[in-house]
């Protein structure tokens, strides 16, 4: 499972914090059990809400490329060939052990 990114666990910090204050405030609870069902709503809020921000997608190698071929000129260019070329690569997957390397 991917670690979750800053943005996610922010916005699933504050949602929690935030909807755990205003259910407190709104329901006037003052028993234990009330506490805890609103501090569990609040929680599962909070997770709902941090799995549903969206990952920003990294850009291939190639991204950069495609810019440059709109900028060669005429079409008919080796460039911008090239940059045709490499847009319609699709680049190969990455295994864990690239995204995390071992550091000794």
């Amino acid at each position: 499972m991917p670690r979750p990114t800053a943005a996610q666990l922010a916005y699933g910090s504050a949602t929690v914090v935030v909807s755990t204050i205003a259910m407190l405030l709104l329901s006037q609870t003052s028993t234990g059990l009330g506490v805890a069902v609103i501090s569990a709503a609040a929680l599962a809020l909070g997770l709902l809400v941090a799995l549903t921000v969206p990952i920003p997608r990294r850009r291939g190698r190639h991204a950069a490329r495609t810019g440059s071929s709109a900028t060669a000129g005429a079409s008919g260019t080796a460039a911008a060939r090239e940059g045709a070329a490499g847009a319609a690569r699709v680049p190969e997957p990455r295994t864990a052990s690239a995204e995390h390397p071992v550091h000794h």
